[in-house]
């Protein structure tokens, strides 16, 4: 019977106290305290998931997981060695490559670009590039047509259309009676992409065949290097391990990690230190818990020595208050968990509406890779938020339920 006891009376102490209003008053605010602490946990981390989870998703499509190149140029068309590393697991796709430094000229316009010889089954296997043309087709880099494939800057800068002309000037140098001239080639624009921000891609990079790039770069039968997609991007380490005994010593090896893993690694460490900071706010109204608690039990004085008289054990005196405490702590914590997951699967639309109402633009593609907020609610985050939230809350109520137990009955009742 102590437990239902300690239950009933700890119950009748969380309603309202008609003698003083002031710690209802404080019990309401500590109550909504930890519901906008949790709501605003919640958010936050389904808001940063969701940006993690987006942004991953731009780079494994943009980025191939494996690239290997040779500075050394002792990569020679080599169709088996092609074919062993398709047989290696987890590999999904190998294509090889020409690259090189240019400029592109239309009329006074000078763009500086990293020009790329491909294979036809680079723009779908490799990066998603098929799905970004905007104008043009991909068919039409074929061997001997010089056509080229601009990004959507780089066009805009030269000020160029699908059919128009520009002119390709190379570091490689054209010895004549002249003089020293660099190897120049006029191209035709047969497509026009728009990759999105974030990359570089749509202002830096102009693909071409790969024959036509070997021819321009004087590079007959060899390869810059070969790019590789994966079935699962994050076993990279394994594969690269099985590719060196395949390679030339020349070779080097680079995976999408050493280009955006830090800022993968920064993203994670910022989701956590965001964790601990949002905390806080939580804290704040565990304090007030705690000081709401202490004066109830300064007010319930006399109700604990009419207890303790009529047999209530200390332990008994403890549980009220603990029971007490934790049923605020739980209330609180489930308000904010409801509102924090309803906020959470909604944040995108109701963001949307707020920019649409105000006419401004908090996200920024330039900035983020996206122009939108996304939210992705991973449970664990939920678990680990109403865990962390309940534990502090039942630890805030063991002080005021101590100090309860060791309330003296003959000095509680002196003045009664």
């Amino acid at each position: 019977m102590i437990w239902p006891l300690s239950l009933y009376i700890g119950l009748r102490y969380t309603r309202a106290k008609k003698r003083n209003h002031f710690i209802s008053f404080i019990t309401l605010f500590s109550i909504l305290g930890i519901t906008l602490g949790v709501l605003v946990l919640i958010t936050v981390l389904s808001v940063m998931n969701g940006f993690d989870e987006q942004i991953k998703n731009k780079v494994f499509q943009m980025v191939p997981s494996v690239t290997v190149t040779d500075v050394a140029n002792n990569l020679s068309g080599d169709t088996n060695l092609l074919s062993q590393i398709r047989r290696l697991p987890n590999v999904k796709a190998v294509e090889p490559y020409v690259s090189g430094q240019g400029i592109l000229r239309e009329g006074n316009t000078n763009s500086p670009v990293y020009l790329m010889g491909i294979t036809p089954n680079y723009p779908k296997t490799i990066v998603a590039l098929q799905d970004k043309l905007i104008a043009g087709s991909f068919a039409d880099l074929t061997p001997g047509s010089f056509n080229i494939i601009l990004g959507e800057t780089a066009a805009s800068q030269l000020g160029a259309m699908i059919g128009d002309k520009v002119l390709l000037l190379t570091p490689q140098l054209n010895w004549s009676l002249a003089g020293v001239m660099p190897r120049l080639k006029r191209f035709t624009v047969a497509g026009i992409f728009h990759a999105g921000a974030g990359f570089g891609y749509d202002d830096g990079l102009a693909l071409v065949d790969i024959q036509d790039a070997q021819t321009l770069y004087q590079m007959p039968g060899k390869w810059s290097g070969f790019q590789m997609q994966l079935t699962h991007p994050y076993q990279f380490e394994s594969v690269e391990t099985q590719l060196y005994p395949l390679l030339p010593a020349s070779a080097q090896i680079n995976s999408w990690a050493s280009q955006y893993g830090s800022f993968f690694r920064a993203i994670a460490m910022e989701k956590t230190m965001m964790f601990f900071i949002l905390l806080l706010i939580i804290m704040i109204a565990i304090f007030n818990l705690v000081s709401m608690q202490v004066m109830l039990v300064n007010e319930k004085s006399s109700d604990i020595a009419i207890l303790r008289t009529l047999g209530a054990s200390s332990g008994t005196i403890m549980r009220i208050f603990l029971v007490q405490g934790t049923i605020i702590g739980a209330m609180g914590t489930l308000l904010g968990v409801a509102l924090g997951i309803a906020l959470a699967l909604n944040v995108t639309p109701v963001v949307n509406a707020i920019q649409n109402i105000f006419g401004v633009q908090f996200i920024s593609a330039d900035i983020y890779f996206l122009d939108y907020l996304p939210s992705k609610l991973i449970w664990s985050d939920v678990i680990r938020i109403v865990s962390v939230t309940f534990g502090l809350c039942f630890l805030a109520t063991l002080y005021p339920a101590y100090r309860a137990s060791k309330v003296n009955p003959a000095e509680a009742l002196r003045y009664e």
